[in-house]
């Protein structure tokens, strides 16, 4: 991580897509144009910030636990997971890297809860979108390293507008903004350009 003495508080970006989107590599490409360009910032999985809390109060050993907790703890999980990356922005542009929606069997689960977006309170949610012809293919690509389920288009394209519904829901409660970066086959470079200027802007 590169230190910017001239920082005085750290923007928060939340990104998010739909699993084969390419966010993460959207994310590595962001991260080697912050460490080019002098910026100070780092990634930082919701997910692992919750699995570190719960490990940090012997609640669980490893990853597969998390979800055999009761909801009022994992809950609980959330909130303290948020309140430890906002104080992590007085040292540096945080990038959070998790999910506005999560698809379940038994529909959509909202990612940012109110009582998680509160204590986050981000300046920006982005989300990675993309042709979901060519998501289909990067997870049908990707499915020997990583096990997907294979949605039909429509069923894709669904999940990517409820996202962008969900995040300017989520959006609304704490004044933050919503940018769309669509990531095009072969364009990641500039897809990243698009993330590092929301890092950035002032």
């Amino acid at each position: 991580m590169i230190e910017n003495p001239n920082l005085e508080s750290g923007r928060i970006v939340v990104v998010a897509g739909v699993p084969g989107v390419g966010k993460t590599t959207v994310l590595n490409e962001t991260l080697k144009l912050c460490q080019q360009r002098g910026v100070n910032c780092i990634v930082v999985n919701y997910g692992t910030v919750m699995l570190e809390e719960a490990m940090s109060k012997k609640l669980v050993s490893h990853r597969d636990e998390m979800r055999k907790l009761p909801l009022d703890i994992q809950l609980n999980l959330q909130k303290l997971a948020a309140e430890r990356i906002r104080a992590m922005a007085k040292s540096g542009n945080i990038i959070v890297d998790t999910h506005v929606l999560i698809k379940t069997p038994h529909g959509y689960l909202p990612g940012l809860p109110s009582w998680v977006v509160e204590a986050l309170r981000p300046n920006v949610i982005a989300l990675i979108e993309a042709n979901v012809e060519e998501v289909l293919k990067r997870r049908l690509k990707d499915s020997e390293v990583r096990v997907r389920e294979v949605d039909a288009t429509e069923a894709l394209r669904e999940h990517q507008e409820l996202n962008r519904s969900a995040a300017l829901s989520t959006a609304t409660l704490v004044g933050a903004t919503v940018a769309i970066i669509e990531n095009r086959e072969g364009k990641v470079s500039e897809a990243a350009e698009q993330l590092f200027k929301l890092i950035v802007e002032e």
